[in-house]
């Protein structure tokens, strides 16, 4: 199973997207607190439709309690400041996809932590600040299960 880690995610459509990506692909969802909504948000819900009962999710009080969840499963941490293409990576099974909030990506003590086995990034054109969280998850993800042979997938 692949695991995909927000970290303290603040537009509550793209954690809701983000549910339904993990119910429809079997990876398992962390949210790491604070969040910038609750769970009875409308546009929560929305977006998430009725997948929520087909996800599995984690909602941690802080990354060292993701960490020690996750234990020693590989971290690719998705950043705009790294050189390493996230296609470059040769995904396995256990492996996290980590993507910080929406308005600052992952602060650096995240970015830098010794449980990130790699900094990767997603292509895009010059001069373009970053992609949807919810859209940047989607294109690892996939990727990833691409490479695992989309494992259950149909």
């Amino acid at each position: 199973m692949l695991h995909i880690l927000f970290h303290t995610p603040e537009i509550p459509g793209n954690t809701g997207n983000a549910i339904r990506l993990a119910a429809c692909t079997g990876a398992r969802l962390h949210l790491v607190e604070p969040l910038g909504f609750n769970f009875s948000d409308a546009h929560l819900r929305r977006a998430g439709l009725d997948y929520h009962d087909l996800a599995v999710m984690d909602v941690h009080p802080s990354i060292e309690d993701a960490w020690e969840k996750l234990g020693t499963a590989r971290v690719f941490a998705f950043t705009s400041h790294s050189d390493v293409r996230h296609t470059d990576v040769s995904y396995r099974d256990g492996d996290v996809l980590l993507f910080g909030r929406e308005s600052t990506g992952l602060p650096d003590e995240v970015l830098h932590d010794s449980h990130v086995t790699e900094r990767v990034r997603i292509p895009m054109l010059p001069g373009r600040r970053s992609l949807n969280l919810a859209n940047s998850a989607s294109i690892a993800m996939y990727e990833a299960w691409r490479q695992l042979g989309f494992p259950d997938g149909v």
